[in-house]
């Protein structure tokens, strides 16, 4: 297993950032692999999936950079530069654009665990990775960031609850398989078995990705660590879900949707992330849903989560059969 040591003074300063690129790197993983987690990722892909083929079979030296780079044990690193907090897309993606070619070319190597092909024997290598990386950025993920972004929102909310009520050690064990905290200041980051890594004093950060499929670490040593998760499956696979008619006509079928949703305990942001309803909808449906006890309200550290009470399932459960 690979772990990386880290103190507590570096774990104190830890935090969740999100990230454009990463969202988009995942996104042509999930591409490359052509395989989904769930209906939302599969439509997904069906809408997408297409173009990129066509993009990169008129682009044979770009396909099999990409192929490349997403080695079997290891992605090659000039394609995931670690995030610096906050940033736009575009300022994300110009580094890779600014890596060097021949950092390029080594990381490749790496990536693919034997000698590079003839092919990639050249220097636009990062010009090519940018080019694909923001191609799939605007036509791909862009259209979709504004949830996207709340879907990561709100499973950061949920992580943080979870740190308030277990502390790092129930956080990070439910971040990704593979990622979980060993004692003696160490924190494992995945199965794979790489020598540990001394991190301390080091910026670490963790980013969530709204892909299903497996994340990634990444570092600029000895500065700066990512772990980079997928974020909570119920989050993700979440789509507007159908509510039964009944219930819609009964209670009106936004305010209905917010009740089904609440099949586990949600924060407030996390409704407006899966409704795509303003706060103050959302806020009103819960006060009435609350006034008619069919949720209940409760603090996790900082965060109010909301649940269905018995009544509410009940209600809930009669108008699904």
């Amino acid at each position: 297993m690979g772990w990386w040591q880290i103190n507590a003074d570096t774990l104190a300063r830890t935090r969740f950032v999100l990230s454009p690129l990463a969202e988009t790197f995942a996104a042509v993983k999930l591409l490359h692999a052509g395989t989904a987690a769930h209906p939302g990722e599969r439509a997904w892909l069906d809408a997408h999936l297409p173009a990129y083929k066509r993009r990169l079979s008129g682009d044979p030296v770009t396909a099999l950079l990409i192929r490349s780079g997403l080695g079997r044990n290891w992605i090659a690193d000039f394609l995931t530069p670690t995030p610096r907090g906050e940033a736009g897309f575009e300022e994300e993606v110009a580094r890779v654009r600014e890596a060097s070619a021949a950092d390029a070319r080594a990381h490749l190597t790496v990536s693919l665990a034997g000698p590079l092909p003839a092919a990639l024997h050249r220097d636009d290598l990062p010009e090519r990775a940018a080019d694909l990386l923001t191609h799939v950025w605007t036509e791909a993920v862009r259209p979709y960031w504004d949830r996207r972004r709340r879907v990561l929102e709100a499973d950061v909310v949920a992580r943080t609850a979870r740190l308030s009520q277990g502390g790092w050690a129930a956080a990070l064990n439910a971040l990704r398989p593979g990622t979980r905290w060993l004692g003696d200041n160490r924190l494992q980051v995945n199965l794979h078995e790489y020598p540990p890594r001394e991190i301390s004093g080091a910026e670490l950060v963790f980013v969530p990705i709204t892909p299903q499929r497996h994340g990634w670490v990444s570092w600029e040593e000895p500065d700066r660590y990512a772990v980079v998760y997928p974020c909570s499956g119920v989050l993700a696979n979440t789509g507007p879900e159908a509510v039964p008619e009944s219930l819609g006509a009964l209670l009106g079928p936004a305010r209905a949707g917010v009740l089904v949703l609440l099949d586990s305990p949600m924060s407030t942001t996390q409704l407006v992330a899966l409704t795509g309803q303003g706060l103050g909808s959302v806020g009103r449906h819960l006060k009435v849903l609350l006034d008619a006890r069919l949720v209940r309200r409760g603090r996790a550290g900082r965060s109010v989560l909301y649940s269905r009470t018995p009544a509410g399932e009940v209600l809930v459960k009669a108008q699904r059969e």
